[in-house]
């Protein structure tokens, strides 16, 4: 078992070499990097560099086209919802970007009695959700690190009509290795911290207060996660307080000190960008915004360099923007969102926020929209209950093959929203294009993938393989 490690220093001089390197580039580079990237290897420092000055047309197209093409060679077509579920918004931390943050007196403070986040689950299993991410502020109500624990039993234990919750990812504080190893045995899916930004100064000016103001805690978190035995964790930044590229490079440095110490990285990339926050200046005015331009960049490049990882697209974003995302790697999306604890039952309500949303379509809409762009709108919790975490995971993910599960699952998953709580528009969307994509599966895993999409359709619910 791996130890723990005090800290993890992020080489400034390798990211500035690489980015100095990656400038001078021409067309013959950027398709010598782009078809290194189609083997499904990932890339290295300078190659992911010589992407980020990509701006001829051309090329740009070529590169977006390899990055969507890399996503449905490991994953198929398929695009994984789930809901965030917060729970509480108390905090004793001091993040200049965060509603949450201690000092605001503009927010209104609450965390959620077990009675209402049960309400919270029931109103997103009866919208169709199968898997929720719980969120909540590091201030944790009298009773501690229990009130998680508490939390978690309440999603699992709430059910609706045919529905229920299956998996419960979570994003909440760093914890001390004996509180992982309690999280880990509360079947937690996975475990999801952003380190905001790996830039060490930029970290200082924006954490003022709290026990986040520790970078070396923070971003030892996932040694400790792992080493508790959390098999699959989620990294990111938080883009729009650095320099994009810096903060990708150093998230590769991060990623490869995982790989190195426990031969595994991380299960899910997520990539949100600053957005308008109640009491943050610093949120309305991002210190270094990035583009829409970049942002698809950014997305791109995180899809090739760690070709194995989810990405993940919060409703931070706006339909059109996500929709683009989607053809650039992205295989994770959540849907009909709400970031205040107490939002899904409670809708009119949104002084309570940890900032702005930029999609507030419901789910039914959000299904129809992804269905008809062609992708498949997935439920699927079958990896995380069948063992498929960690390292057996990543050794289907890397050559491709999770792609063989990822398909019918995703489809029978899909048969079952449709059946259970699909409006009658998206169903019939929804229908014809589980037809076209079985027509287009290659025997034997069509007449599999079939058997169990018409075992749905004729009332057997949580069917996987």
């Amino acid at each position: 078992m791996a130890t723990a490690t005090t800290s993890i220093q992020i080489d400034d001089a390798r990211i500035a070499s690489a980015l100095a390197v990656g400038h001078h580039h021409d067309a013959g580079r950027v398709r010598a990097v782009l078809a290194k990237a189609r083997e499904l290897g990932g890339l290295d420092d300078a190659e992911m560099a010589v992407l980020m000055g990509v701006s001829d047309p051309e090329l740009l197209g070529e590169f977006y086209h390899t990055a969507r093409d890399v996503k449905e060679r490991i994953y198929g077509n398929r695009l994984v919802l789930f809901a965030p579920l917060y729970i509480s918004n108390l905090c004793s931390n001091e993040c200049t970007y965060c509603a949450f943050r201690a000092r605001n007196r503009e927010l209104a403070r609450r965390a959620l009695t077990q009675e209402e986040i049960a309400g919270e689950v029931r109103h997103l299993v009866e919208e169709g959700h199968k898997r929720l991410l719980m969120v909540a502020g590091e201030a944790n109500p009298k009773e501690g690190f229990s009130y998680i624990l508490r939390s978690i039993e309440t999603i699992y234990a709430t059910a609706s009509g045919c529905g229920e919750i299956r998996r419960v990812n979570v994003n909440i504080a760093p914890l001390s290795l004996d509180e992982f190893r309690l999280l880990k045995g509360a079947s937690i899916g996975t475990y999801q911290l952003f380190q905001e930004t790996y830039h060490r100064p930029t970290y200082a000016r924006v954490h003022l207060g709290g026990r986040k103001v520790d970078y070396d805690w923070r971003i030892t978190a996932m040694d400790r996660a792992m080493e508790a035995g959390i098999d699959d964790v989620g990294v990111g930044v938080l883009f729009g307080l650095f320099d994009w590229r810096y903060e990708l490079l150093a998230l590769r440095q991060h990623i490869e000190h995982l790989e190195r110490r426990f031969g595994v990285g991380p299960h899910t990339i997520s990539v949100p960008r600053l957005e308008p926050a109640v009491g943050s200046d610093v949120a309305m005015h991002p210190p270094q915004a990035v583009s829409d331009t970049d942002f698809r960049k950014l997305v791109a490049i995180l899809r090739l360099a760690v070709p194995y990882t989810g990405i993940i697209m919060s409703t931070r974003e706006t339909a059109e923007l996500r929709r683009e995302t989607f053809a650039l790697g992205v295989s994770q999306i959540s849907a009909g969102s709400r970031t205040n604890p107490g939002g899904y039952s409670d809708e009119e309500r949104y002084d309570a926020s940890q900032f702005s949303l930029g999609d507030h379509r419901p789910l039914d809409e959000v299904v129809r929209d992804v269905a008809m762009l062609g992708y498949v709108p997935s439920f699927c919790t079958a990896c995380y209950r069948l063992g498929r975490t960690g390292a057996d995971f990543m050794d289907l993910a890397k050559p491709g093959e999770i792609r063989l599960h990822c398909q019918p699952n995703g489809l029978a998953t899909f048969q079952e929203y449709l059946s259970d709580y699909a409006s009658a528009e998206t169903r019939t969307v929804g229908e014809a294009l589980i037809t076209e994509v079985i027509a287009t599966l290659e025997e034997p895993l069509r007449t599999a993938t079939q058997k169990m999409v018409d075992a749905v359709r004729a009332g057997a619910r949580d069917v996987f393989c």
